[in-house]
């Protein structure tokens, strides 16, 4: 007959329980502060696709990471940290999601010193993630990938605007931004051109006084397509709009 589990003890399928949250961070501990580092082992990489939404669409992308490295720690993850002077734990999101928009599958790569199972990991996350983010899934990738924000190319987004303008008039400025050649814009007092940042754009769904937009945008680095620009130019962005991001796409779209 075999051994069972203690109460209280969480165990994945690579045979061992959960890290202590205490013991993946006793690498950190020094007598005193500004010692060096060494940088720990990376033996496994995650992807956790999770959703965003409730209070936690309304915090910055900085406060959303300290968040995920809480989170992480309450879920007792044997998690990589950087070396130096001011040792991090190794996260990383594939794209950042601006405050107010919601999120169905995000994506963040995490780094752990011991392997497991990612099933085990999911489970674990969810037991500690706080009201308004959901761990969808979590899957294991290559270690010699290249960085998650270089992968992303594109995101899918789903705008819900509330407007007296008609359908047909929503038509006919989706079609005349689509076959423009370019639109001028600028962002932060640099120039720029959103028309090939507009990969797709389609109207959803409609209802008196509300219109839902579907577009996909370019999202790589240095060149980022962001939905409330392209109401601007439809002449939506005056009234109320809500924006949740669907998906993000290592192709066009």
């Amino acid at each position: 007959m075999g051994r069972g589990h203690r109460p209280g003890d969480r165990r994945d399928r690579c045979g061992g329980p959960l890290a202590d949250p205490s013991r993946a961070a006793d690498h950190l501990r020094t007598e005193s502060g500004g010692a060096l580092i060494e940088a720990t082992a990376k033996r496994q990489r995650l992807r956790i696709t999770y959703r965003i939404d409730g209070p936690l669409r309304y915090i910055s992308n900085l406060e959303q990471m300290r968040v995920w490295e809480r989170t992480i720690r309450r879920a007792g993850l044997p998690l990589s940290y950087s070396g130096g002077f001011n040792p991090r734990p190794r996260l990383q999101i594939g794209a950042a999601l601006p405050v107010g928009f919601a999120a169905d599958a995000e994506w963040m790569d995490i780094w752990l010193v011991e392997p497991t199972a990612p099933e085990a990991v999911r489970d674990a996350l969810a037991r500690a993630a706080p009201e308004g983010l959901e761990v969808v899934r979590v899957d294991e990738v290559d270690l010699g990938e290249p960085a998650l924000p270089r992968q992303v190319r594109a995101a899918e987004y789903e705008v819900v605007v509330e407007t007296e303008r008609s359908l047909e008039e929503i038509h006919r400025r989706i079609d005349g931004l689509l076959a423009a050649q370019s639109l001028p814009r600028q962002r932060r007092g640099r120039p720029y051109d959103l028309r090939p940042l507009i990969h797709r754009l389609w109207i959803q769904a409609e209802q008196p006084g509300t219109v839902v937009l579907g577009m996909v945008l370019a999202a790589r680095e240095g060149a980022t397509g962001r939905p409330e620009e392209v109401l601007d130019e439809l002449g939506l962005a005056e009234g109320f709009f809500r924006v949740r991001r669907r998906r993000l796409l290592t192709g066009e779209g």
